[in-house]
C-alpha cells in the first residue's frame, strides 16, 4: 500500500506529459475531418459535429499528396535498408578484424562522419550528384541518405556485435562456416532487434529530410512529402481542414511503424546492455 502511494506522483506526471504530447496530434486529427475553416474556428479543440472524410480524398488526389507520399516511402525505405546492409557488413568487419588498429581506424572514420554537419556538405553532395548524372532523380536522394546513415549504423551495430558471445561463432567455424556464412546465418538473426531500431531511426531521418529533397529534385512528380507539404501549404493555405489531412498523411507511416514494431524497438534499445 505504501509503495502504491509513492507511485501516484510519477504516474500523474507521466499522464500529464502524455496529454501534452497527444494534444497537438488530436487537434490536427479532429481538424482534418471538419467541414471548413468556420467549423475549426467555432470549435477548435472539440470533436467535429459533422465528419468530412472527403478532405482526405481531396488532398490525396487533387493536391497529389499520394504521389509525394509514395515517393517518400520508397526513398526512405530503400535508403534505410541499404544503409543497414552496408553498415552491418562494415560493423562485422570492424569488430572481427584480425588487425585491431585497422578496425579502430574504420570506427574512427565513422565517428568523424557523425561529427560533420549535414548542411555543410550540401555543395559537395550537389557537385557529386551532378557529376554522377543522377540530379533530379530519386538516386540524388537515395545515395546521400544511405551514406549519411552509415556512420550511425556502424556505431550502433558494432556496439551490439561486441556484446555477442564469441562461442557461437567459434562453434560455427568448427562446423565449417566461413565469414560470409557466419555473418548471414549466425550474426544477422541475432542482430534483428538492433537492426530494426536502427532502421526506424534512419527511416525517420530520411522521411523528414527537407533540404536535399528541395534542392536536388525539381520535377514535381519526383518530390517527397516534406517538399510537397510546403507547396501544398502555399496553394491551400486558407483551407486548414485539408492542410490538417495532409499532416495526418505525413505522420501516418511513423505511427504505424511504432505500433507494429514497438516490441522490436524496445528489444533493440536494450539488446546490447548485457554482455552475452
Amino acid at each position: 500500500m505504501k509503495r502504491a502511494k509513492t507511485l501516484w506522483l510519477p504516474h500523474t506526471l507521466l499522464m500529464m506529459y502524455l496529454l501534452v504530447i497527444l494534444f497537438p496530434f488530436l487537434f490536427v486529427l479532429f481538424s482534418s475531418v471538419k467541414t471548413d475553416n468556420n467549423a475549426i474556428a467555432l470549435n477548435p479543440f472539440g470533436i467535429p459535429q459533422e465528419f468530412a472524410f472527403s478532405n482526405y480524398v481531396e488532398v490525396w488526389v487533387k493536391a497529389k499528396i499520394g504521389v509525394y507520399f509514395f515517393n517518400s516511402l520508397y526513398i526512405s525505405t530503400l535508403s534505410a535498408a541499404v544503409s543497414i546492409l552496408i553498415g552491418a557488413m562494415l560493423s562485422f568487419a570492424v569488430t572481427r578484424m584480425r588487425y585491431p588498429r585497422a578496425g579502430r581506424a574504420v570506427f574512427g572514420l565513422a565517428l568523424i562522419g557523425m561529427l560533420i554537419p549535414n548542411n555543410s556538405l550540401l555543395l559537395p553532395i550537389y557537385l557529386l550528384v551532378r557529376k554522377l548524372g543522377v540530379l533530379d532523380t530519386h538516386w540524388a536522394l537515395i545515395i546521400p541518405y544511405t551514406a549519411n546513415a552509415i556512420p550511425f549504423t556502424i556505431i550502433v551495430l558494432a556496439a551490439f556485435m561486441r556484446s555477442l558471445a564469441s562461442e557461437l561463432e567459434e562453434a560455427a567455424v568448427m562446423d565449417g562456416l566461413r565469414a560470409p556464412g557466419i555473418f548471414a546465418k549466425i550474426v544477422i538473426p541475432l542482430m534483428i532487434p538492433a537492426m530494426v531500431t536502427v532502421f526506424i531511426v534512419n527511416f525517420l531521418g530520411n522521411w523528414n529530410e527537407f533540404l536535399l529533397a528541395n534542392y536536388f529534385l525539381s520535377t514535381d512528380q519526383l518530390r517527397t512529402l516534406p517538399v510537397g507539404m510546403v507547396q501544398f501549404r502555399d496553394q491551400y493555405q486558407m483551407n486548414y481542414a485539408q492542410m490538417s489531412a495532409g499532416i495526418v498523411y505525413s505522420i501516418l507511416p511513423v505511427l504505424l511503424m511504432y505500433a507494429v514494431l514497438q516490441k522490436r524497438i524496445m528489444e533493440g534499445l536494450t539488446a546490447g546492455s548485457v554482455k552475452g
